[in-house]
């Protein structure tokens, strides 16, 4: 047990695919329930990425780091979760693991899936049926022993299985074998559907063939989730107990009980779907009550996924790492780690919401992650819980987003809000990266098209409009006078041809920073191209206010310059207009002084 100051009891993880949904979040609720009544507390981990559509399309996460590590007094293995070799992992750091529903070794805890499955073949059987078909995803440990137990029952009586394959979990599986129902005829006259989505997908499939449920084809299928009640015609199915699988689940890790495996029994639970009469509705105040509640809630959650989507995506005005946003959820606490760029397995704490954990200066261990002030916030016996999901796109992994909340365990799985906030977060990270990189290049662009290549100062394009807003200015006030002074370099061409055009670029730019480092910030320096280069000055008092500026440019671009190692002296010719007497138009000042330069320079050749 690895307590910390405010926490008492033990902290156990559970790592699943989800961490809501009418499957995983009805098995992660019971464990929930059990460790806050023992006085221990728990959180639950998504390992798949954040916005998957379905844990049976998406395959077995990358999940690898020893997350929370140094808080767990144990784990608890949700199918489809992590590798076994992850599991194998914890067992030698020392964690005790149970397998939840699933095969693999050490302790575990499943449903006993075959006692239920063969008491709804001898219930189909005792409706007269025969050609009794099996459909499911079997790449799933608990659907292969549904399948074994819809076997033998049907082999104890003397009948021929049949299986079809479902290709998932969901309506979708069930959509699919439908249809190759419809293909072949109709070769059976009643179906075991893995799982009641798979039940539900087939039955509406069926019904828009033409088909009737139950006239011309029983349907059973399993779990018993809140839906199966409520269809028409209400589904038959085998219920498994998950708030006891949860509860037998948290009793193992409590016990360290490396070797125990618990079975919970499974029961068939018999409705208008296999052929029996309807029972009609269980009708109170209380009943209809709850009902209500349950579809507000859902309600509720659609439009808090509205306004997150609002708020994450609706551009740069939200700043997603600072966790305001957590305000539109039922959250009551939360961080956010980002991976370190320099230390690995370390998350940067940059977000914080209602808790005090150091964001965003603190580091932490992925280890140490969630920090134990989080687990401090959890109301445990009100129901509260540590989320955990990843924060990553498909082009970055981020870090980890942890929040205190309810486990929602009435939606479909992947639709609670965890999965849906880690997803929204991410992309808002990506679209600020990206708008930020977007600016760059923006500016980059900017900066091509304005200034010179070679020596950074301002292209003919920038100067123009410098010497536009001097020329405004001095139109607007009579006394403001500003010079033009064009500058050519005397010995350039000669330095290119005895040294190259390496040095001749080296020589330019050096000329540029001394002009740069010798003028005021708000005058400009611009090249137009070759040797030759632009001097715009401001505030220029009376006519001949420029020629300190003039004598300081000459005075320091003759002094020798140091061109791989040899010593390069040049002479510079400068030509002056100055605005005044009305004379403001730019290109007419950058004409005079073009003409009083060459002007020197002839005068300097005689």
């Amino acid at each position: 047990m690895r307590d910390h100051e405010g926490v008492t009891g033990r902290t156990y993880a559970i790592l699943s695919p989800f961490v809501g949904g009418d499957y995983y979040g009805a098995i992660i609720a019971g464990i929930n329930a059990a460790a806050v009544a023992a006085g221990d507390r728990v959180m639950a981990v998504q390992t798949l990425d954040p916005g998957s559509h379905s844990a049976d399309r998406s395959g077995l996460p990358e999940f690898h780091r020893p997350l929370a590590w140094a808080h767990l007094s144990g784990l608890a293995v949700l199918p489809g979760a992590v590798s076994e070799e992850y599991a194998a992992k914890a067992r030698q750091a020392g964690l005790p693991v149970v397998r939840v529903a699933h095969d693999g070794a050490g302790a575990a805890v499943l449903a006993d899936n075959r006692p239920g499955v063969r008491a709804a073949v001898a219930h189909l059987a005792g409706h007269g049926h025969e050609r009794i078909a099996f459909a499911g995803y079997l790449t799933h440990f608990d659907l292969r022993e549904r399948y074994e137990g819809y076997r033998a029952e049907m082999l104890a009586r003397g009948l021929s299985p049949l299986l079809f394959d479902a290709g998932d979990n969901h309506e979708s599986g069930g959509e699919t074998v439908a249809d190759e129902l419809v293909r072949a005829g109709m070769p059976v006259t009643a179906i075991l559907m893995g799982t009641d989505r798979n039940a539900i997908g087939l039955t509406g499939r069926i019904a828009a063939a033409g088909f009737a449920v139950p006239g011309d084809l029983a349907v059973v299928g399993f779990d018993d989730i809140a839906d199966a009640a409520y269809l028409r015609p209400a589904l038959s199915t085998v219920r498994q107990p998950l708030d006891e699988v949860g509860r037998a689940a948290y009793r193992t890790l409590a016990d360290a009980a490396p070797d125990r495996v618990t079975r919970v029994p499974t029961v068939f639970v018999p409705r208008e779907s296999c052929g029996c009469p309807s029972q009609g509705f269980p009708v109170s105040e209380a009943h209809t009550r709850a009902l209500f509640d349950e579809v507000r809630y859902l309600q509720n959650t659609l439009n808090i996924e509205y306004e997150l989507g609002i708020a994450l995506l609706g551009g740069e005005s939200v700043e997603p790492r600072n966790l305001d946003w957590l305000d539109l959820t039922p959250a009551v606490a939360g961080c956010l780690g980002l991976w370190s760029v320099t230390e690995p397995d370390t998350l940067r704490l940059v977000g914080q919401y209602r808790t005090d954990v150091g964001a965003p200066l603190s580091a932490v261990p992925v280890a140490e992650f969630p920090p134990a002030e989080l687990f401090t916030a959890a109301d445990g016996p009100a129901g509260d819980i540590v989320l955990v999901v990843p924060v990553r796109s498909r082009t970055r992994d981020w870090g980890m987003l942890a929040a205190v909340g309810r486990v929602q365990s009435t939606t479909p799985p992947g639709r609670e809000l965890m999965n849906h906030s880690g997803s929204l977060l991410a992309t808002a990270l990506d679209y600020r990266v990206t708008m930020l990189s977007l600016r760059e290049q923006e500016e980059e662009l900017r900066s091509a098209a304005l200034r010179d290549h070679l020596t950074g100062l301002p292209n003919r394009l920038l100067l123009e409009d410098r010497l536009t807003q001097a020329g405004l200015r001095a139109t607007r006030d009579p006394d403001y006078r500003f010079a033009v002074m064009l500058l050519d370099l005397d010995g350039f061409k000669a330095v290119n041809d005895s040294l190259g055009h390496a040095a001749g670029d080296e020589l330019l730019i050096k000329v540029a920073k001394r002009l740069t480092k010798l003028l005021r910030r708000t005058d400009t320096v611009a090249r137009l191209g070759g040797d030759e280069f632009v001097v715009l000055i401001g505030g220029v008092k009376g006519t001949d206010g420029h020629h300190v500026v003039r004598d300081a440019i000459r005075k320091t671009l003759t002094e020798p310059f140091v061109i791989d190692e040899v010593p390069v002296t040049v002479g510079v010719s400068i030509g002056v207009a100055v605005s005044g007497d009305g004379a403001t138009d730019p290109d007419r000042l950058l004409r005079e002084a073009d003409a009083a330069m060459y002007r020197e320079k002839t005068a300097g050749r005689r």
